[in-house]
This record gives structure tokens, C-alpha cells and sequence, in this order.
């Protein structure tokens, strides 16, 4: 059986595991700009109780923010993506699921080859235990003989108490569950896809499994057929080979303006570190560093400034050291004294696989590649057991403090 892995509202999550003191109290994460603006990006089941909503503008919910107490924090996608990296850790460590997969930075597969439901149900539930005893998340998780079939268990699982936060969809239980299923929300078809579906009179899941293959054909490409094929029971979508990232990015739209290069440094490393694991994490390694700054384009009374620059290595490395390093001289060369900075971020690209790197006879004495693995690959084992920047470079500075309230609202 195939096992799919949600978790529950992560971004939020993600922030109350690190604040127990809110449990149970109505928070959310945003986009917040010094202006006050942004959209909400993610937000708790208290939150969703007292009338908010994924994409409410900041701005228009400000007084139900403040009235019913709603803790509000800024967008952290480098504290997700470490949050994403521990759960796969664990459960590999497990090693109960088989050819376990990260489809995205909240969603995970495996296989369990296990048909009775009683039986298949304790091994999930051991492995949602201890997501949320490692990293204080709860999760979702469904499971049936596709993968697609296997997210609308999630589906079920998800709105409905009843399951626990665990639903086993078998072969009996297709057409009850596909008939109550939109076709708008089952996965592989998107907007556009359910809208033409709609206007066809094809409402739920069940009328478009209905339908003939060759009329899918008519209608779809071959991503049609295939979910088509999945919600038939009938196995035809491959996760295990997913395409490697070719360039890998971090960036961020600072909520308070940065003046200095100090600020601007800190950011930077912490978007560099973060690249970095996320590189070694695909068992890659870059030859190209790229770094950019730019101001707040909505600011018309601001001088406005942006600039770029990259370089290339003699050698590719995914070592977090020699690549802030070169961060950090890009940085200083295109950083313009007197602006007041809204956006930074770095790009890693020229990517391969690490196991093809040859080693330089030449290679300097100071970067010793092999010491560099073994030294990157202690780092990212503390953090992945001890939390995000357990171990981090001096530059990017303590995450308690963050940059942004030395900045300048307007």
C-alpha cells in the first residue's frame, strides 16, 4: 500500500513547535511588510475558528487580528525547510516505510506492504508518532494502492475527526469515496482541467474515473491518463526518480528595511546556510554562486538600487563555508552605501552529483574536500538532531534577534 503524509497546517505548525506557550491559541503566518501589509499565508485551526483565512490581506483583518488575540508571525521559509528535512530524517531513521519520498517541503510518500487494514493502521500511526514526537508536528496520512488514491485518503483523513488523522482507503471503498470527492480536488487536475470537467457535467471524482480512456485522451495529456489510471487502482505514476533541482534559490522580502552591510551580511549567510543543506540534502554540489540586493520598488520617495553578481568556482563544492565566503565577497562588491535595502538572496546553480567530483592535485591546502564532507556532514547531522542552526556561522548572527527590528519601517 501506498502511504501519504500531510502535514497539518505547516507553516504554523512549524512556529508553535518552537512556541508551546500558544498552543491552543489562534495564530498565523504572514508575509508582513514594515507598511503593515502582506497576506496570510498559513494559519492554525484557532484561527481558521475565528473567521480567518488563507489570503485574508493583513491590512483588511488588522482589528480581528487584535481583538481576538491572534499571534502573527513573519514567513520563515529556512526554519520550514530545516522543520521538512528533521521529519525526513526520523523516518528514515525508523526505516519502517520503504522507498520513502519528500514529494514537497510538507508532503511525503512511502510503501508499506502490509494489506490488513489493522495491521497497515499501527504501522502509520507509529510513523505520524514520531513525526510529532521529533518535530512537534501533527500530521495527515491516508493510504491505498496508488499514490493518487492514497492523497484522497489524506483528504478524508483530514476533514474528519472520526479517522484519527488516519484513513485506509481499500478497493471497496473507491466508489463511495470517490463519489463524495469534487473533481476539483483530486490531485493531477488542476484549475483550468476541472473547470472544462465542470462545464462537462463531470462533478466528482467518480464521473470522471466514468469516463472512457480515450475520451480522457481527448480531453487531457498524458498527466490526465495517469490520474485517471490512479483512481482506477491501476499504478501508473513513478515518484522514486524525481529530477534533481538543476539551481536551488533563497531569498526573502525583508519586513523592515536593511540600511547597513552588516544587516544585509546576516541575511545573506542564513539564506546561503540554508542552501547549502537543502544542496547536500540532493547529494549535489554547485560551481556557481550568485548573489542579489535590491530595494523596495513601491517606495518611489526611496533612491532605488539592484544589483547582481556571481562567480564561478574552479572546483564544485556544496561546503557552506567556502561558498558564504564567496557569498559574502559578491555581497560586498555590489552593496551601495545609503539605500535602504528591501530584498536579498543567493542562487546556487551549475549543479552535479557529488560522487562525480574529482579531486584537484592541485587543490589548495586550506580546502581540503574530503575533510570538508566529513565537516559539513557532522554539522548537518547535530542540526537535523538538535533544530535548525544549532551549529551556524558567527555572521548570521543569533535567530532570537532578528535583523529586521534594527531596520527602518519607513
Amino acid at each position: 500500500m501506498i502511504v501519504h503524509i500531510d502535514c497539518n497546517n505547516f507553516f504554523a505548525s512549524c512556529e508553535l513547535a518552537t512556541r508551546p506557550d500558544l498552543q491552543g491559541k489562534p495564530a498565523v503566518v504572514a508575509n508582513v511588510t514594515e507598511a503593515g501589509g502582506g497576506i496570510i499565508l498559513a494559519l492554525n485551526n484557532e484561527a481558521k475558528a475565528v473567521g480567518l483565512k488563507r489570503g485574508n490581506p493583513i491590512f483588511q483583518v488588522k482589528n480581528l487580528l487584535k481583538a481576538k488575540q491572534v499571534t502573527v508571525f513573519p514567513v520563515n521559509h529556512a526554519k520550514y525547510e530545516d522543520f521538512s528535512r528533521r521529519i525526513v530524517h526520523a523516518v528514515l531513521k525508523q526505516d519502517l516505510l520503504q522507498d520513502f519520498v519528500q514529494y514537497s517541503i510538507d508532503e511525503f510518500f512511502g510503501e508499506l506492504p502490509i494489506d490488513d487494514a489493522a495491521v497497515l493502521r499501527d504501522y502509520i500511526l507509529k510513523v505520524k508518532d514520531l513525526i510529532f514526537a521529533t518535530a512537534g508536528i501533527p500530521v495527515s496520512c491516508g493510504a491505498s494502492s496508488t499514490y493518487t488514491l492514497a492523497k484522497v485518503a489524506t483528504h478524508y483523513a483530514k476533514r474528519y475527526a472520526g479517522y484519527g488523522g488516519i484513513c485506509i482507503l481499500p478497493a471497496d471503498k473507491y466508489e463511495v469515496a470517490l463519489k463524495k470527492l469534487s473533481v476539483s480536488d483530486v490531485w493531477g487536475i488542476g484549475r483550468k482541467s476541472s473547470v472544462k470537467l465542470l462545464g462537462t457535467g463531470i462533478q466528482s471524482a467518480w464521473d470522471f474515473v466514468s469516463l472512457s480512456e480515450g475520451y480522457v485522451r481527448k480531453l487531457f495529456s498524458l498527466t490526465g491518463v495517469r490520474t485517471w489510471r490512479e483512481l482506477k487502482g491501476l499504478p501508473s505514476i513513478d515518484l522514486k526518480s524525481q529530477p534533481q533541482q538543476q539551481s536551488i534559490m533563497h531569498s526573502r522580502t525583508f519586513a523592515y528595511m536593511i540600511p547597513d552591510l552588516n544587516g544585509l551580511k546576516k541575511e545573506v549567510s542564513n539564506f546561503m546556510a540554508a542552501a547549502c543543506s537543502k544542496l547536500r540534502g540532493q547529494g549535489s554540489v554547485c560551481r556557481c554562486v550568485s548573489v542579489f540586493i535590491a530595494t523596495n520598488p513601491h517606495r518611489l520617495d526611496l533612491q532605488q538600487y539592484t544589483n547582481n553578481l556571481s562567480y564561478k568556482l574552479l572546483s564544485p563544492t556544496s561546503d557552506t563555508l567556502l561558498l558564504n565566503k564567496v557569498a559574502m565577497g559578491l555581497l560586498e562588491n555590489i552593496y551601495k552605501e545609503g539605500y535602504l535595502y528591501k530584498k536579498a538572496g543567493v542562487v546556487l546553480s551549475e549543479l552535479s552529483d557529488s560522487s562525480a567530483v574529482q579531486l584537484d592535485l592541485f587543490q589548495s591546502a586550506v580546502h581540503n574536500p574530503v575533510r570538508s564532507r566529513k565537516l559539513m556532514g557532522a554539522i548537518d547531522a547535530i542540526n537535523e538532531k538538535f533544530g535548525m542552526n544549532m551549529i551556524h556561522l558567527s555572521v548570521q548572527g543569533n535567530e532570537a534577534e532578528p535583523v529586521e527590528k534594527k531596520g527602518f519601517k519607513s
